[in-house]
């Protein structure tokens, strides 16, 4: 059997993202999210968070930082691989796992209450937003939002 990896995330940014060039001028995007979740502990639920940091290359990253479709709080669908970054510091050995991205999708509207579209965004009529890659061949998103949970911008990290 082949080995399979593949994640399929969907959180809120922490944080606006970071777009940076490599020395051969190369864009990596990168920003983490927050997938939330509730547990039942004894008779109570309890909500946690998980963070992620994600790193997408190219010019997918480039075109959703440019045109400010990922924002602190953007409620965003994120499909990708499972990478480990293993390096030594002090003597001690370290290591980091990130999910890099292969597609973004955004998820709900604007806080102004419509999707931001143009260029190589595709938007359907259910309000969702998708930015694929080119050379994948990928396009915009099928089916309708998630309602509005209330979102406010005053995310407590």
């Amino acid at each position: 059997m082949a080995d399979i990896n593949h994640v399929v995330l969907v959180g809120r940014l922490t944080r606006d993202p970071e777009l940076k060039y490599t020395q051969n001028g190369q864009a990596v995007c990168k920003f983490s999210i927050a997938v939330n979740r509730a547990r039942k502990q004894g008779d109570q639920w309890i909500e946690e968070a998980n963070f992620f940091d994600i790193v997408l290359w190219g010019r997918q990253g480039e075109a959703l930082t440019e045109k400010k479709f990922l924002v602190k709080g953007k409620l965003v669908g994120i499909d990708g691989e499972l990478r480990q970054d293993r390096w030594q510091q002090d003597g001690q050995n370290r290591s980091k796992v990130e999910v890099v991205a292969s597609n973004v999708q955004l998820l709900g509207g604007t806080p102004g209450g419509g999707v931001q579209s143009s260029g190589n965004d595709s938007e359907d009529s259910g309000g969702r937003s998708s930015y694929s890659a080119p050379e994948r061949g990928k396009s915009g998103g099928e089916g309708t939002p998630p309602a509005d949970d209330g979102f406010a911008d005053d995310i407590p990290f």
